[in-house]
Protein backbone atom coordinates (compact mmCIF):
# COMPACT_ATOMS: atom_id res chain seq x y z
CA UNK A 1 0.00 0.00 0.00
CA UNK A 2 2.72 2.61 1.12
CA UNK A 3 4.71 1.56 -2.58
CA UNK A 4 1.08 2.43 -4.39
CA UNK A 5 0.91 5.82 -2.17
CA UNK A 6 4.41 6.53 -2.88
CA UNK A 7 4.06 6.14 -6.76
CA UNK A 8 0.94 7.97 -6.95
CA UNK A 9 2.53 11.14 -5.13
CA UNK A 10 5.58 10.43 -7.73
CA UNK A 11 3.44 10.45 -10.43
CA UNK A 12 1.59 13.69 -9.39
CA UNK A 13 5.08 15.22 -8.72
CA UNK A 14 6.04 14.82 -12.24
CA UNK A 15 2.83 15.81 -13.73
CA UNK A 16 3.48 19.26 -11.47
CA UNK A 17 7.41 19.16 -12.79
CA UNK A 18 6.26 18.69 -16.45
CA UNK A 19 3.80 22.09 -16.06
CA UNK A 20 6.02 23.79 -14.05
CA UNK A 21 8.29 23.07 -17.38
CA UNK A 22 5.75 24.85 -19.63
CA UNK A 23 5.35 28.30 -17.32
CA UNK A 24 9.07 28.45 -16.66
CA UNK A 25 9.46 28.57 -20.29
CA UNK A 26 6.96 31.56 -20.27
CA UNK A 27 8.47 32.97 -17.58
CA UNK A 28 12.04 33.03 -19.36
CA UNK A 29 10.24 34.67 -22.58
CA UNK A 30 8.45 37.35 -20.55
CA UNK A 31 12.06 38.40 -18.81
CA UNK A 32 14.03 38.25 -21.70
CA UNK A 33 11.83 40.30 -23.02
CA UNK A 34 11.64 42.47 -20.43
CA UNK A 35 15.80 42.95 -20.57
CA UNK A 36 15.74 43.56 -24.00
CA UNK A 37 13.09 46.03 -23.72
CA UNK A 38 10.73 44.60 -26.16
CA UNK A 39 7.10 42.69 -25.96
CA UNK A 40 7.38 39.11 -24.70
CA UNK A 41 4.25 36.65 -25.02
CA UNK A 42 0.99 38.26 -24.76
CA UNK A 43 -1.50 37.09 -27.62
CA UNK A 44 -2.22 33.68 -26.71
CA UNK A 45 -4.36 34.23 -23.37
CA UNK A 46 -4.46 36.11 -20.80
CA UNK A 47 -1.00 37.92 -20.68
CA UNK A 48 0.29 35.09 -22.70
CA UNK A 49 -0.47 32.82 -20.14
CA UNK A 50 -1.17 29.81 -23.34
CA UNK A 51 1.37 30.68 -25.03
CA UNK A 52 3.37 27.45 -23.97
CA UNK A 53 0.43 25.12 -24.55
CA UNK A 54 0.05 26.42 -27.83
CA UNK A 55 3.83 26.19 -28.87
CA UNK A 56 3.59 22.62 -28.04
CA UNK A 57 0.70 21.83 -29.41
CA UNK A 58 2.06 23.47 -32.44
CA UNK A 59 5.76 21.35 -32.38
CA UNK A 60 4.07 17.88 -31.37
CA UNK A 61 1.89 18.56 -34.53
CA UNK A 62 4.89 19.03 -36.95
CA UNK A 63 6.59 16.85 -38.85
CA UNK A 64 9.45 14.48 -37.97
CA UNK A 65 11.78 14.01 -40.35
CA UNK A 66 15.06 12.09 -40.49
CA UNK A 67 18.42 12.98 -41.82
CA UNK A 68 18.74 10.44 -44.73
CA UNK A 69 21.77 8.78 -43.75
CA UNK A 70 20.81 8.90 -39.73
CA UNK A 71 21.01 5.72 -37.43
CA UNK A 72 17.80 6.58 -37.07
CA UNK A 73 16.18 4.30 -34.08
CA UNK A 74 19.37 6.06 -31.59
CA UNK A 75 18.25 9.28 -33.27
CA UNK A 76 14.71 8.79 -32.41
CA UNK A 77 15.46 7.13 -28.70
CA UNK A 78 17.96 9.74 -27.54
CA UNK A 79 15.50 12.53 -26.84
CA UNK A 80 13.39 10.24 -25.06
CA UNK A 81 16.17 8.82 -22.94
CA UNK A 82 17.48 12.37 -22.13
CA UNK A 83 13.79 13.31 -21.15
CA UNK A 84 13.60 10.04 -19.22
CA UNK A 85 16.75 10.43 -17.03
CA UNK A 86 15.72 14.07 -15.90
CA UNK A 87 12.56 12.82 -14.73
CA UNK A 88 14.15 9.78 -12.34
CA UNK A 89 16.19 12.06 -10.82
CA UNK A 90 13.18 13.70 -9.07
CA UNK A 91 12.65 10.08 -7.55
CA UNK A 92 15.41 11.08 -4.96
CA UNK A 93 13.14 14.33 -4.32
CA UNK A 94 12.50 13.91 -0.17
CA UNK A 95 8.57 14.15 0.19
CA UNK A 96 7.33 14.88 3.61
CA UNK A 97 4.34 12.10 2.94
CA UNK A 98 4.82 9.35 1.30
CA UNK A 99 7.90 9.34 -0.70
CA UNK A 100 10.80 6.73 -1.29
CA UNK A 101 13.19 6.22 1.50
CA UNK A 102 16.66 6.85 -0.17
CA UNK A 103 19.49 5.40 2.90
CA UNK A 104 21.86 6.33 -0.82
CA UNK A 105 20.05 9.29 -2.18
CA UNK A 106 22.97 11.38 -3.23
CA UNK A 107 24.89 7.97 -4.63
CA UNK A 108 21.90 7.75 -6.89
CA UNK A 109 21.60 10.86 -7.82
CA UNK A 110 25.60 11.01 -8.60
CA UNK A 111 25.26 7.85 -10.94
CA UNK A 112 22.33 8.89 -12.84
CA UNK A 113 23.27 12.38 -13.67
CA UNK A 114 26.39 11.01 -15.04
CA UNK A 115 24.28 9.30 -17.20
CA UNK A 116 22.73 12.40 -18.95
CA UNK A 117 25.93 12.77 -21.29
CA UNK A 118 25.14 9.59 -23.62
CA UNK A 119 21.74 10.94 -24.99
CA UNK A 120 23.71 14.36 -25.79
CA UNK A 121 26.72 12.33 -27.04
CA UNK A 122 24.21 9.59 -29.11
CA UNK A 123 22.29 12.32 -30.77
CA UNK A 124 25.12 13.96 -31.77
CA UNK A 125 26.25 11.01 -33.64
CA UNK A 126 23.00 9.00 -34.95
CA UNK A 127 22.58 12.21 -36.60
CA UNK A 128 25.64 11.32 -39.10
CA UNK A 129 26.89 15.18 -39.04
CA UNK A 130 29.59 16.87 -38.30
CA UNK A 131 27.83 20.09 -36.43
CA UNK A 132 25.98 17.70 -33.81
CA UNK A 133 28.75 15.33 -33.46
CA UNK A 134 31.29 18.69 -32.83
CA UNK A 135 28.50 19.78 -30.31
CA UNK A 136 27.65 16.42 -28.82
CA UNK A 137 31.51 16.57 -27.99
CA UNK A 138 31.88 19.81 -26.77
CA UNK A 139 28.59 19.06 -23.87
CA UNK A 140 29.90 15.93 -23.24
CA UNK A 141 33.72 17.67 -22.60
CA UNK A 142 31.74 20.34 -20.53
CA UNK A 143 29.68 18.36 -18.36
CA UNK A 144 32.24 16.01 -17.34
CA UNK A 145 34.68 18.57 -16.41
CA UNK A 146 31.57 20.49 -14.07
CA UNK A 147 30.56 17.12 -12.66
CA UNK A 148 34.18 16.86 -10.74
CA UNK A 149 33.25 20.16 -9.04
CA UNK A 150 29.93 19.37 -8.07
CA UNK A 151 30.98 15.81 -6.78
CA UNK A 152 33.69 17.76 -4.78
CA UNK A 153 31.20 20.43 -3.78
CA UNK A 154 28.72 17.19 -2.89
CA UNK A 155 31.19 15.65 -0.87
CA UNK A 156 31.79 18.56 1.49
CA UNK A 157 28.16 18.46 1.91
CA UNK A 158 28.02 14.85 2.77
CA UNK A 159 30.47 14.91 5.26
CA UNK A 160 29.08 17.80 7.36
CA UNK A 161 25.83 16.68 7.15
CA UNK A 162 26.85 13.28 7.82
CA UNK A 163 24.63 11.41 6.04
CA UNK A 164 23.67 10.55 2.37
CA UNK A 165 19.94 11.87 2.35
CA UNK A 166 18.64 14.24 1.11
CA UNK A 167 15.86 15.02 3.81
CA UNK A 168 18.44 14.88 6.52
CA UNK A 169 20.91 17.26 4.35
CA UNK A 170 17.68 19.36 3.88
CA UNK A 171 17.79 19.70 7.65
CA UNK A 172 20.77 20.63 8.12
CA UNK A 173 21.06 23.09 5.64
CA UNK A 174 20.19 25.72 8.37
CA UNK A 175 23.99 27.39 8.52
CA UNK A 176 25.13 26.30 5.13
CA UNK A 177 24.37 29.88 3.21
CA UNK A 178 27.14 31.47 5.61
CA UNK A 179 29.81 28.17 5.77
CA UNK A 180 29.35 26.60 2.74
CA UNK A 181 29.05 30.62 0.56
CA UNK A 182 31.96 29.93 -1.45
CA UNK A 183 30.74 26.13 -2.24
CA UNK A 184 27.37 27.83 -2.62
CA UNK A 185 28.62 30.15 -5.41
CA UNK A 186 30.99 27.48 -7.32
CA UNK A 187 27.71 25.40 -7.37
CA UNK A 188 25.86 27.90 -8.62
CA UNK A 189 27.79 28.52 -11.48
CA UNK A 190 28.52 25.03 -11.99
CA UNK A 191 24.92 23.97 -12.60
CA UNK A 192 25.04 26.44 -15.54
CA UNK A 193 27.17 24.43 -16.97
CA UNK A 194 26.30 21.46 -16.22
CA UNK A 195 22.78 21.97 -17.09
CA UNK A 196 23.87 24.08 -20.68
CA UNK A 197 22.98 27.65 -19.97
CA UNK A 198 24.10 30.54 -20.97
CA UNK A 199 26.65 31.73 -20.72
CA UNK A 200 27.68 28.57 -20.88
CA UNK A 201 25.59 27.03 -23.42
CA UNK A 202 28.48 25.26 -25.86
CA UNK A 203 26.96 22.25 -26.50
CA UNK A 204 23.95 24.65 -28.36
CA UNK A 205 26.25 27.38 -29.44
CA UNK A 206 24.24 28.92 -32.70
CA UNK A 207 26.93 30.92 -33.26
CA UNK A 208 29.92 28.70 -34.17
CA UNK A 209 27.97 25.15 -34.38
CA UNK A 210 24.44 26.50 -36.11
CA UNK A 211 22.31 24.71 -33.42
CA UNK A 212 24.58 21.80 -31.90
CA UNK A 213 24.15 18.51 -30.69
CA UNK A 214 20.17 19.02 -31.81
CA UNK A 215 20.73 20.53 -35.01
CA UNK A 216 18.97 17.53 -37.07
CA UNK A 217 16.03 17.29 -34.98
CA UNK A 218 12.80 18.93 -35.11
CA UNK A 219 9.20 18.48 -34.27
CA UNK A 220 8.46 16.33 -31.07
CA UNK A 221 12.25 15.46 -30.92
CA UNK A 222 13.57 18.87 -30.27
CA UNK A 223 10.85 19.46 -28.38
CA UNK A 224 11.41 16.53 -25.67
CA UNK A 225 15.22 17.42 -25.30
CA UNK A 226 14.14 20.82 -24.77
CA UNK A 227 12.06 19.83 -22.09
CA UNK A 228 14.77 17.38 -20.97
CA UNK A 229 17.04 20.51 -20.30
CA UNK A 230 14.58 23.08 -18.67
CA UNK A 231 13.32 19.85 -16.38
CA UNK A 232 17.08 20.01 -15.09
CA UNK A 233 17.02 23.57 -14.20
CA UNK A 234 14.33 22.93 -12.21
CA UNK A 235 15.88 20.17 -10.13
CA UNK A 236 18.70 21.76 -9.96
CA UNK A 237 17.06 25.30 -8.63
CA UNK A 238 15.37 22.78 -6.31
CA UNK A 239 18.51 21.26 -5.08
CA UNK A 240 20.47 24.51 -4.84
CA UNK A 241 17.39 25.25 -1.96
CA UNK A 242 17.82 21.25 -0.67
CA UNK A 243 21.87 22.04 -0.17
CA UNK A 244 22.09 26.03 0.72
CA UNK A 245 18.94 27.30 2.07
CA UNK A 246 17.18 26.27 4.83
CA UNK A 247 13.57 26.11 3.97
CA UNK A 248 11.62 25.35 6.66
CA UNK A 249 8.19 24.54 4.79
CA UNK A 250 6.92 23.18 1.16
CA UNK A 251 5.51 26.80 0.27
CA UNK A 252 8.95 28.50 1.43
CA UNK A 253 10.89 25.79 -0.30
CA UNK A 254 9.05 26.81 -3.44
CA UNK A 255 9.97 30.19 -3.42
CA UNK A 256 13.27 29.45 -3.03
CA UNK A 257 13.83 27.12 -5.78
CA UNK A 258 11.66 29.45 -8.14
CA UNK A 259 14.37 32.21 -7.51
CA UNK A 260 17.29 30.32 -8.20
CA UNK A 261 15.16 29.26 -11.42
CA UNK A 262 14.99 33.16 -12.00
CA UNK A 263 18.47 33.28 -11.38
CA UNK A 264 19.32 30.80 -14.29
CA UNK A 265 16.71 33.06 -16.64
CA UNK A 266 18.63 36.40 -15.34
CA UNK A 267 22.19 35.44 -15.55
CA UNK A 268 21.07 34.32 -19.80
CA UNK A 269 19.77 38.25 -19.54
CA UNK A 270 22.97 39.65 -18.77
CA UNK A 271 25.78 38.14 -19.53
CA UNK A 272 27.69 36.86 -23.26
CA UNK A 273 28.45 33.57 -24.05
CA UNK A 274 31.80 32.77 -22.17
CA UNK A 275 34.68 31.58 -24.37
CA UNK A 276 35.28 27.39 -24.58
CA UNK A 277 39.08 27.83 -23.42
CA UNK A 278 38.05 29.61 -20.18
CA UNK A 279 35.19 26.93 -19.27
CA UNK A 280 37.66 24.60 -19.09
CA UNK A 281 40.70 26.82 -17.57
CA UNK A 282 37.79 27.65 -14.86
CA UNK A 283 36.94 24.20 -13.92
CA UNK A 284 40.02 22.47 -13.63
CA UNK A 285 42.44 25.75 -12.66
CA UNK A 286 39.64 27.18 -10.53
CA UNK A 287 36.79 25.34 -9.31
CA UNK A 288 38.32 22.27 -8.67
CA UNK A 289 41.39 23.32 -7.05
CA UNK A 290 39.19 25.49 -4.58
CA UNK A 291 36.53 22.77 -3.98
CA UNK A 292 39.27 20.26 -2.79
CA UNK A 293 41.25 22.98 -0.73
CA UNK A 294 37.26 23.36 1.07
CA UNK A 295 36.77 19.84 1.01
CA UNK A 296 40.25 19.70 3.43
CA UNK A 297 39.30 22.56 5.47
CA UNK A 298 35.45 21.16 6.27
CA UNK A 299 36.91 17.48 6.78
CA UNK A 300 39.31 19.09 9.64
CA UNK A 301 36.46 21.54 11.26
CA UNK A 302 33.86 18.58 11.47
Amino acid sequence: MSMMISLLNYTILLIFVLVCVAFVTLMEQKLLGGVQVRLGPSKVGFWGLLQPFSDAVKLFAKEYTFPRVSNNILFLLMPFLSLFIMLSLWLVFPLSFGGFNFALGTLFFVCLSSLAVFPILAAGWSSNSKYPMLGGLRGVAQMVSYEVSLLTILLSLIWASDSLEFKEMQVNSTFHVGFFFPLMMIWFVSSLAETNRTPYDFSEGESELVSGFNTEYSAGGFTLIFMAEYASIIFMGALFSIFFLYSFNSLFFCLLSLFVVYMFVWVRGTLPRYRYDKLMNLAWKSFLPISLMMLGYYTSFF
